[in-house]
């Protein structure tokens, strides 16, 4: 008897793919897309789990997404700190 094979969810694929393109290319576009694409990917996985994989690969586009969004807005908060206190040096003399 033999057992059915499983099929990689073409979502996680998407997912993991945006979440690599958020670190180089796309950084916004590609770490929502990487998100949306993950949590789609991960539901439908839990839906049919005799005919699915890739979990794995849902999970790795999350994290690449979510720490890039992170990571990003601490970047602009550093940003808009550093410029702000620059103006207020500037106004103050």
């Amino acid at each position: 008897m033999s057992t059915p094979t499983r099929q990689t969810s073409s979502l996680a694929v998407v997912s993991l793919v945006s979440g690599i393109l958020g670190w180089s290319l796309l950084p916004l576009i590609g770490s929502i897309v990487a998100i949306v694409t993950g949590h789609m990917a991960r539901s439908e996985i839990r839906r049919a789990p005799e005919r699915l994989e890739g979990d794995g690969l849902a999970l790795a586009g999350l994290i690449l997404g979510y720490s890039m969004l992170v990571i990003g807005s601490i970047g602009i908060m550093l940003v808009l700190t550093f410029f702000g206190g620059l103006l207020w040096l500037g106004l103050s003399n």
